[in-house]
C-alpha cells in the first residue's frame, strides 16, 4: 500500500502513524511540504504521490482554515485520484452528556475547534464512498505528548490544576497509529470511534502519568471544568465497542498502558 500521511513529518500522531506503517510505502508530509489551505497545492501533492490511501492527521486547533478547509481540500483531492481517506477527528465534536457517545450520536460541538472538526468530517464523508472518519480522544503514552509534559511540570511545582470532572477516553498513541494504518488498508467506511478502553478524568490521568514517571501524584491539584466561564465539553466519553469488533488492533485503556 502506498500511504500518504499528512502531518507525518512533525505532527505527534502523524510521526507515529509513519512508524506504524513501516511495512508499507509511506510518504510523510508536513506544512512545509504542502499548505493544506491551498487547494491547488493539495491537488498537486496527491497527483504527484498517487497514494492508495491517505491518513489525514494534520490540524491546528486554533486555525479553522487548516482544520476544516484543509481537510476538505485533502478529501476532495483524495477522491479525485481514487485514494481511500482516513480522517482523524475528535471527541470534541460532542458537547457532553452523562452517557457515552456511539457512532450514531449527532455532533453538537460547543467550541470553535469542535465546530471545525464537524466541518472536516462533513467534507470528508461527502467527498466520496471510500472514507473512514476516526474520532479519538486524548492521545499520549510514549512520554513525549503535550499532556505528559504538562503533568510532569505540574507535579514538579508548576502552577495549574487538572480537571477532576472531565470524562474522556485517553488512547495510547501507538495503539491509535496502528488502528489508523489498519483502517487505511481495510474497507471499513463511515464514522468509527477510537477511544481507549478506560474513561478517566484529566486529574486521574495526570496521576497515572506522574506515578509512572516516579513523581508524586498527590502533588497534582484538581479543579472543575464546569466552573469555567466557557467550560467546553465536560463528559465526552466515546463508546468504541464497534472498533473492538471490526479492527484487530486493541485500544488499551490508560490504567493498562500507564501502569508500570
Amino acid at each position: 500500500m502506498r500511504l500518504l500521511v499528512t502531518g507525518g513529518r512533525t505532527g505527534y500522531l502523524g510521526r507515529h502513524v509513519v512508524a506504524a506503517a513501516s511495512a508499507h510505502d509511506v510518504v510523510a508530509v508536513g506544512s512545509a511540504d504542502c499548505d493544506v489551505r491551498d487547494r491547488a497545492a493539495v491537488e498537486r501533492l496527491l497527483d504527484d504521490v498517487a497514494p492508495d490511501a491517505v491518513v489525514h492527521t494534520a490540524y491546528v486547533q486554533s486555525d479553522r482554515d487548516v482544520t476544516a478547509t484543509g481537510a476538505a481540500h485533502v478529501a476532495q483531492a483524495a477522491a479525485r485520484v481514487g485514494a481511500r481517506l482516513v480522517l482523524v477527528s475528535s471527541d470534541v465534536v460532542f458537547g457532553g452528556r452523562p452517557e457515552p457517545y456511539d457512532e450514531t450520536a449527532r455532533p453538537d460541538p460547543v467550541s470553535a475547534y469542535g465546530e471545525a472538526k464537524v466541518e472536516a468530517e462533513r467534507a470528508a464523508l461527502g467527498s466520496g464512498a471510500d472514507v473512514a472518519v476516526a474520532r479519538t480522544s486524548l492521545i499520549l503514552g510514549d512520554g513525549e505528548s503535550k499532556h505528559e509534559r504538562l503533568f510532569r511540570t505540574l507535579a514538579l511545582g508548576g502552577d495549574g490544576a487538572l480537571f477532576e470532572d472531565e470524562r474522556r477516553c485517553p488512547v495510547h498513541v501507538a495503539d491509535l497509529a496502528a488502528a489508523l494504518v489498519e483502517l487505511a488498508g481495510n474497507d471499513v467506511r463511515g464514522v468509527l470511534h477510537l477511544g481507549g478502553a478506560d474513561a478517566t478524568s484529566r486529574l486521574e490521568l495526570g496521576r497515572l502519568v506522574v506515578r509512572r514517571d516516579g513523581l508524586d501524584p498527590d502533588a497534582l491539584r484538581g479543579g472543575r471544568r464546569a466552573d469555567l466561564p466557557d467550560p467546553g465539553p465536560v463528559d465526552v466519553r466515546l463508546d468504541s465497542s464497534l472498533a473492538r469488533r471490526v479492527l484487530t488492533t486493541r485500544l488499551r485503556g490508560a490504567e493498562e498502558f500507564l501502569t508500570p
